[in-house]
């Protein structure tokens, strides 16, 4: 049975917010729950061993719990963090997600692990080449087409396990640069921690007055909500074994609710969209899935024939 999973929460929360959130995720039908800082290490409202515990909570709850290293390693400490959960994961506390190559050389060989979707692979031979490093499941680019993971799934090594990023706005890049707090006119080193007042990232619009991009902090995101919900039945034809839903700062509870009722085949695809539409910051898109812009909206799977 396809499995869902609650991907890394990307943006700067009170600390108080971050706990309410896991703790009402731990009462959900979510399967898997990716736990850490992935974007910037100078968000400290919840340490290393803050997060530890809000992952003791969840698996006590039956929750899989997975930890995900940064996606930028900029710092001697970033380091230090890296390290540490890596060794947890040796030791068997808890797997890990890793977003760098960095990570995937502290954990290759010695335990299985996730090939987040921040490490580029896009064609067979790198897939068999993270299998053989001890990949257990891979999370797809976010800008993969559907047709491009049918070609991978057919030759994907046996026992690897396939995510797709199924709902949220998409992260797109990063950089050295902190666009938040350059849009304050605050240096990196400096910024206030304004992040933190924009609990789902900083908007951008064009001159047209067009959503764009979101800013959060050194992490550009997509502004339209990438929206796979009426795909699943698609996505379990092709083998996909899990669907990552990325937290949002409202209604995430009742979105994992949703894409669990279409899941389990309780609700209909098109009665849970409708349903989702308003739930989200944004308007939809899906366009990646279908090898077209991704911001584009497609309504019908024809119109991508």
């Amino acid at each position: 049975m396809m499995k869902l999973a609650l991907g890394p929460l990307l943006y700067y929360w009170p600390r108080e917010t971050v706990l309410g959130f896991y703790e009402a995720v731990a009462k959900t039908p979510v399967d898997i729950v990716y736990l850490g800082e992935t974007v910037c290490s100078r968000r400290r409202e919840l340490r290393l061993a803050d997060w530890l515990n809000v992952a003791a909570m969840l698996k006590e709850a039956g929750k899989e719990v997975i930890l995900s290293t940064q996606v930028l390693i900029e710092s001697g400490s970033d380091v230090t963090t890296l390290h540490k959960i890596a060794e947890m994961s040796v030791n068997g506390d808890f797997m890990v997600e890793a977003n760098d190559m960095g990570a995937v050389h502290c954990l290759e060989g010695k335990v299985p692990f996730v090939a987040g979707p921040h490490l580029n692979i896009y064609n067979l031979p790198t897939l068999q080449w993270m299998t053989a490093l001890g990949i257990k499941r891979w999370v797809i680019p976010v800008e993969m087409s559907r047709d491009d993971l049918k070609l991978l799934q057919q030759g994907r090594p046996s026992g690897l396990e396939t995510e797709v990023f199924a709902y949220g706005r998409m992260p797109l890049a990063f950089s050295a640069r902190c666009f938040t707090a350059r849009h304050y006119n605050l240096p990196k080193d400096d910024c206030q921690f304004r992040c933190i007042d924009h609990a789902d990232g900083l908007q951008m619009r064009t001159r047209e007055n067009e959503e764009f991009l979101v800013l959060n902090g050194i992490q550009t995101q997509s502004a339209r909500v990438y929206n796979l919900l009426p795909e699943l039945g698609a996505m379990r034809e092709i083998g996909v074994d899990v669907v990552r839903i990325s937290p949002q700062a409202q209604h995430t509870v009742e979105i994992i609710h949703l894409f669990n009722g279409v899941a389990t085949g309780k609700i209909a695809a098109a009665d849970a969209n409708q349903a989702l539409l308003p739930l989200m910051p944004e308007q939809a898109c899906n366009g990646y899935w279908y090898g077209k812009p991704g911001l584009d909206l497609v309504r019908d799977a024809a119109v991508s024939a």
